[in-house]
């Protein structure tokens, strides 16, 4: 495209164009956007914006009582969710009670769960959720490895869950 057409085509006189071309003066907005349009170029594209960040969050796992537990919210928020990858080795209950509800959902693997005085064995795709005033344990339910999301709320908080479609609009 020569300056005079992409003058008619912006609305920029040749001399400014001619002097953004050689690097004599700088584009404001202004010169940017009709230029975008003209090549009909998405202005990042025309000025050359780097590509968009990484959209992955990265995650950082830790031990915690010889579980993997990786956060899958920030801190400190009311309802925290976790994933938590228990090693088989974990099968000897010790059960505790602290303030706050809790929601587990069994990801891979069978879990125990131990709840006042409930044991329960739980298998991928079944979800409990209870009280944590009341004393509880999970683990491994065979000596092989569980992963189990847990939705956690210290104050009690629970989680809503539909049942049908009764409750869809």
């Amino acid at each position: 495209m020569t300056l005079t057409a992409l003058s008619e085509a912006t609305g920029i006189s040749k001399s400014t164009l001619s002097r953004l071309e050689t690097g004599q003066r700088r584009p404001s907005l202004e010169l940017l956007l009709p230029l975008a349009q003209a090549y009909r170029v998405p202005l990042d594209e025309l000025v050359g914006a780097p590509a968009v960040g990484d959209p992955r969050v990265r995650l950082k796992p830790r031990r915690v009582h010889g579980r993997v537990v990786v956060p899958l919210t920030p801190s400190p928020s009311s309802v925290q969710a976790w994933k938590i990858l228990i090693p088989g080795s974990q099968i000897r209950p010790d059960p505790r009670a602290h303030e706050g509800y809790e929601w587990l959902y069994v990801l891979s693997g069978r879990m125990r769960l131990i709840l006042g005085s409930h044991d329960l064995v739980l298998a991928t795709g079944e979800v409990a959720e209870f009280d944590t005033h009341v004393p509880h344990w999970f683990g491994s339910a065979d000596g092989s490895p569980a992963e189990v999301l847990s939705l956690f709320g210290r104050q009690g908080e629970r989680a809503h869950v539909r049942t049908g479609t009764e409750d869809l609009p």
